[in-house]
């Protein structure tokens, strides 16, 4: 568990679902994606294989992101291996996705830094870096705020979109006067 300003980040557990599965219904939370919500169904598929799943088979991945306020689940943020790109491999890349109700808070910059904090400091990444489709702008900057920079522009090969990845390394993060 990971403690921060507002947030507390934790790992999945399958009491999650109807909750997470109430935010990625939402079609704005997958619009850069599928250009819709998800079914619950796909909502308990992806916890149980991707976010608890990965942390079992990698040793990190996705944390449940819990604002401390009124204990709510917002989203998630945490690390994982983009294998949808395999020409960044070998990477790991931060990814967050929230409820739009949490959007413009400064939910998803805060989460995402402890989940720098974890990577570099816990795991001992080197480099860090996020995938984003060009058209969305919000998600590009929060990556701008916490200080990555474009590393190259490229395309999702399973749909074509514009995608942009951003890097940071650890010493560029620390220096940022992150962990130490």
């Amino acid at each position: 568990m990971i403690d921060t300003e507002r947030l507390v980040l934790r790992r999945f557990t399958m009491d999650d679902v109807d909750e997470l599965a109430a935010i990625f219904a939402k079609p704005e939370v997958f619009w850069f994606n599928s250009r819709r919500g998800l079914t619950r169904e796909e909502t308990e598929t992806m916890i149980k294989e991707r976010f608890i799943g990965l942390w079992e088979e990698q040793g990190f991945g996705h944390f449940a992101v819990i604002r401390k306020s009124d204990e709510r689940l917002l989203g998630y943020t945490g690390l994982a291996i983009p294998r949808f790109l395999p020409e960044v491999l070998p990477a790991v890349e931060v990814g967050y996705r929230f409820d739009p109700d949490a959007w413009g808070q400064g939910y998803a910059t805060e989460a995402s830094a402890a989940s720098f904090d974890y990577g570099f400091e816990t795991i001992g990444l080197e480099r860090i870096i996020a995938i984003h489709h060009i058209e969305n702008m919000r998600s590009g900057r929060v990556m701008e705020r916490l200080g990555m920079r474009v590393e190259r522009d490229t395309v999702d090969p399973a749909d074509g979109a514009a995608l942009r990845v951003f890097e940071i390394f650890r010493d560029e993060w620390r220096a940022r006067g992150r962990k130490s």
